[in-house]
């Protein structure tokens, strides 16, 4: 199934019951130095290795436009995702966090791998296979999503993909696990975490 937009996602019948979004959902008013809170532990728990692969979320000043681009400090695949970001910010206020959650393919594979960073960037044909192979270990068919054939998709589009569906799976079952464990909300009432 293709979504040309995020609303048209959120508005699917029958709707599904947990959305794991790899996109940041809360937002601090203004940047700080590394992030929210859950960036920064996220990035801890990860380590030196991998942790690097966390971006900051972007501030709510760069997402309504009342600070200039240059300024914000923005790495460029942030910039290249920011109109996505910008309309997941407007379609999840705090009442669809029921249902609509940040994850984060890193987090997912640290606990893919028993609470064990990965050794290889997924960027390499070695983080790629280790990926893959986590993945197949634990989800029953998933090399109908790896090995599909979509454009403009890659293999690492579709392993982060089928990350993000273990972990909305574990946020289904209530096993999923917050991050910070006592998450604090934005300016706007929505919770800032990462749930893995």
């Amino acid at each position: 199934m293709y979504f040309e937009r995020f609303a048209e996602l959120l508005d699917y019948k029958p709707a599904f019951a947990a959305i794991g979004v790899h996109a940041p959902i809360g937002y601090l008013d203004m940047a700080q130095p590394g992030g929210r809170t859950c960036d920064r532990e996220a990035r801890a728990m990860l380590g030196p290795r991998r942790g690097a692969s966390i971006r900051s979320a972007p501030s709510r000043e760069v997402l309504n436009g009342s600070k200039d681009l240059a300024e914000a400090g923005l790495d460029a695949v942030s910039r290249v995702l920011l109109p996505l970001i910008r309309e997941i910010a407007e379609e999840v206020p705090p009442y669809r966090q029921r249902r609509v959650f940040e994850v984060e393919p890193e987090l997912t594979f640290y606990e893919l791998n028993h609470e064990i960073p990965l050794r290889y960037s997924k960027r390499l044909e070695f983080g790629r296979e280790e990926r893959r192979t986590l993945l197949q270990a634990r989800i029953e068919g998933i090399d109908r999503i790896l090995e599909a054939e979509l454009p403009k998709v890659t293999a690492t589009h579709l392993i982060d993909a089928s990350a993000c569906m273990w972990t909305a799976r574990r946020i289904f079952g209530h096993t999923g696990i917050r991050l910070p464990m006592d998450p604090e909300w934005d300016s706007e009432g929505v919770r800032m975490e990462i749930l893995r």
